[in-house]
């Protein structure tokens, strides 16, 4: 399964984001995996992602413009892990 940032996308309810003063840690009651968010701003846009009609318009809202790539590829990376979906 690709990353499609044109869509929109939401943490899985079986995600639970916990704030910490990195970021978050983000655990899947599903998979029973821990992930780290280790940035403040990945773990707000990550759970507000529902809110914007695609991952595009989220990072164009939220995310400097240099730092959409990375941001991307972190995004990228949680949805292989199950972490976030597709709406």
């Amino acid at each position: 399964m690709s990353f499609d940032s044109t869509v929109r996308y939401s943490l899985d309810p079986k995600v639970a984001l916990r704030p910490e003063p990195f970021g978050a840690l983000a655990y899947h009651y599903g998979s029973r995996r821990l992930t780290f968010l280790r940035t403040k701003l990945l773990a707000d846009l990550v759970g507000r992602l529902a809110d914007f009609d695609s991952v595009d318009g989220a990072l164009d809202a939220r995310v400097p413009p240099d730092q959409h790539r990375s941001y991307r590829a972190a995004l990228a990376q949680l949805a292989s892990s199950e972490f976030i979906h597709a709406c």
